[in-house]
C-alpha cells in the first residue's frame, strides 16, 4: 500500500521517522467521539423517549437523523474548509460535537433535539473526511496505511467499548449523563489535539480538485461501488441483531454476542494494522469473503448458537478495519484529489447506515429476520465481484 497525499511533508528521508502515535492518538479519539455520538441514543432508547415524550421509534431516529447529516454534509463541508488549516477543521468540528452534546440533555423538546443532532451530525461531517488522509500525511514513507489503520479504529473501538459503557452510564445515572460524559471526552480530544497535533495547511480553491473530476478518476467508483454494497450489507443484520437472536431463541445472549463482535473488531484493528502497507488488495478480498461467509452462517445456522458465536467472531474480525481498508484504496486510487474522495466515501459510507436500517427494516417486517442475513450475502457477493474485478486500478496489487 503507498497511500500518497497532498500534503505530505517535504522532510528528508521520512521513512526513517517514527510514527507519530500520539498525534495519530488525537486523530483516533476524535473518529471514535464521532461514531460514540452517533450511534450513543441506540442503548438509551426507552429512557431518552419517556423524557422527550415520544416513542421509542420516533427516538430511535436521533440515530438516522445523525447519520443524514454526515452524508448530506460531508462533501460541501469538505469543500466549504478546504483551504483551512487541517487542524483547525478538526478543533471546530469537535467543538460542535461537544456542544450539541450538552444542549441535547437541556431540553425535552423533540424537534429541538432533532434539530441539535442534526447539527452534531454536520460536525462528524467535518471530522470523518480529513481523519485518513490526516494520518497519511503525518507517517513516515511505507507506512502510512498503518496511520490510516489506527487512524480510523476509532469506528470499531466506540461500537465495541464505548456505545456500551455510556449505555451503562445512561442507565445508571441518567441518559443526560451519559451525554455529559461524551462531551467531557470531546474537549478532552479537543485539549490533546492541541497539544499533539502538528499543522497541515489546506489548499485554495484553485488547487482542490473538483468532485466531477475526482469521480472520474479511474477505479473510484468500482471502490465506491464495492464501500456501499459492503457497508449496507453490514448495517442491515448489525441493525436489526436483536431481532435475529430473539427469533433464533438468543435475545438472553445479546451482549455476549455484541462482546464477541466487538472484541474481534479490536483485534482486527491491530493484525490489518500490522499488514495493510503491503497487503491491501489481499485483505480487502479477505475481509470481504470472511463477512459473506459470517452472514451466510447467520443465514443457514440461526438454530446453532455456537455457529452464531462463530459467524459474529468473524464478523468482527473483517469489519473492524474495513474502513481503514477502503479508505486506503480511495486515497490510493486518487492521489492528490483523496480529500475530496474521501468526503465522497464518507458520504457513501453513512448513507449506508441510514439505507441499512431502512431496508433491514422492510425486510424483518416482510420475510422475517433471517431475511437480513441472506440480503446481506448477495450484497457481498456484488462487493466481492467489485474488488475481485478492481484488480488495474481500484484494488491493484502490490500496492
Amino acid at each position: 500500500m503507498s497511500l500518497s497525499s497532498a500534503h505530505t511533508s517535504t522532510a528528508p528521508d521520512r521513512s526513517r521517522q517514527p510514527l507519530p502515535r500520539r498525534a495519530i492518538f488525537g486523530l483516533f479519539l476524535s473518529g471514535f467521539v464521532g461514531i460514540l455520538t452517533e450511534a450513543m441514543p441506540a442503548g438509551l432508547l426507552p429512557e431518552m423517549s419517556r423524557t422527550l415524550h415520544t416513542s421509542v421509534a420516533l427516538t430511535g431516529q436521533t440515530v438516522t437523523l445523525y447519520a443524514l447529516a454526515t452524508a448530506i454534509g460531508a462533501i460541501p463541508l469538505a469543500r466549504l474548509t478546504g483551504s483551512w488549516p487541517r487542524k483547525r477543521v478538526l478543533q471546530v468540528a469537535l467543538l460542535i460535537v461537544a456542544v450539541a452534546n450538552v444542549l441535547t440533555t437541556l431540553t425535552d423538546d423533540y424537534a429541538l433535539v432533532m434539530a441539535i443532532r442534526f447539527v452534531a451530525g454536520l460536525g462528524t461531517a467535518m471530522i470523518w473526511p480529513l481523519l485518513g488522509g490526516y494520518a497519511a500525511a503525518l507517517a513516515p514513507d511505507g507506512r502510512q496505511g498503518r496511520a490510516v489503520a489506527l487512524a480510523l479504529a476509532g469506528t470499531p473501538v466506540a461500537l465495541a467499548l464505548g456505545i456500551p459503557l455510556g449505555t451503562a452510564i445512561g442507565q445508571l445515572a441518567g441518559w443526560q449523563s451519559a451525554f455529559y460524559v461524551s462531551a467531557a471526552l470531546t474537549v478532552a480530544n479537543m485539549a490533546w489535539v492541541h497539544l499533539t497535533l502538528p499543522g497541515v495547511a489546506g489548499r485554495s480553491a484553485g488547487e482542490r480538485p473538483r468532485i466531477s473530476a475526482t469521480m472520474r478518476i479511474p477505479g473510484l467508483r468500482l471502490i465506491l461501488l464495492a464501500l456501499a454494497a459492503y457497508m449496507v450489507a453490514h448495517n442491515i443484520v448489525y441493525t436489526y441483531i436483536t431481532d435475529y437472536l430473539a427469533d433464533a431463541g438468543m435475545a438472553a445472549q445479546t451482549g455476549w454476542v455484541l462482546f464477541v463482535f466487538g472484541a474481534t473488531s479490536i483485534l482486527s484493528v491491530i493484525v490489518v494494522g500490522a499488514h495493510i502497507d503491503r497487503h491491501l488488495r489481499k485483505l480487502l478480498i479477505a475481509s470481504t469473503f470472511v463477512l459473506g461467509a459470517s452472514m451466510l452462517v447467520l443465514a443457514v445456522f440461526a438454530d446453532a448458537p455456537a455457529l452464531v458465536y462463530a459467524a459474529a467472531g468473524a464478523w468482527g474480525f473483517a469489519f473492524g478495519s474495513s474502513p481503514s481498508l477502503f479508505v486506503g484504496a480511495a486515497i490510493n486510487a486518487t492521489g492528490p484529489s483523496s480529500d475530496v474522495a474521501q468526503a465522497i466515501a464518507i458520504t457513501v459510507f453513512s448513507g449506508s447506515i441510514a439505507a441499512g436500517a431502512l431496508i433491514g427494516g422492510l425486510l424483518v417486517a416482510g420475510l422475517g429476520s433471517t431475511s437480513i442475513a441472506w440480503a446481506a450475502v448477495v450484497l457481498l457477493a456484488a462487493a466481492a465481484v467489485a474488488v475481485l474485478g478492481g484488480r488495474r486500478h481500484a484494488f491493484p496489487a502490490g500496492r
